[in-house]
């Protein structure tokens, strides 16, 4: 759970039909709480993608044999972790 902050009302256009389905996953937490969270979460992935652009820049693209690693290991990681 997001900590109670300050926070400022503002006036965003959101399609209809996404509007209804937003408003009826976010019944019990609210509208604002849901869209505050999915703003959150847009903003650290957005910093992850400059976070990745800048190591790219710096080391090199990413390499398919690296990646298919890194994915072994989540996925061992994941396994370990549900075993628990």
């Amino acid at each position: 759970m997001v900590p109670c902050t300050a926070s400022r009302k503002v006036t965003v256009t959101i399609p209809e039909d996404l509007l209804d389905e937003i408003r009826t996953e976010a019944a019990e937490r609210g509208l604002s709480a849901y869209v505050a969270e999915a703003l959150r979460v847009k903003r650290d992935r957005d910093r992850l993608v400059e976070l990745v652009d800048w190591l790219e820049e710096e080391h090199g693209p990413v390499t398919e044999d690296e990646r298919a690693a890194a994915l072994d290991e989540l996925n061992s990681l994941d396994a370990e972790h549900a075993q628990r």
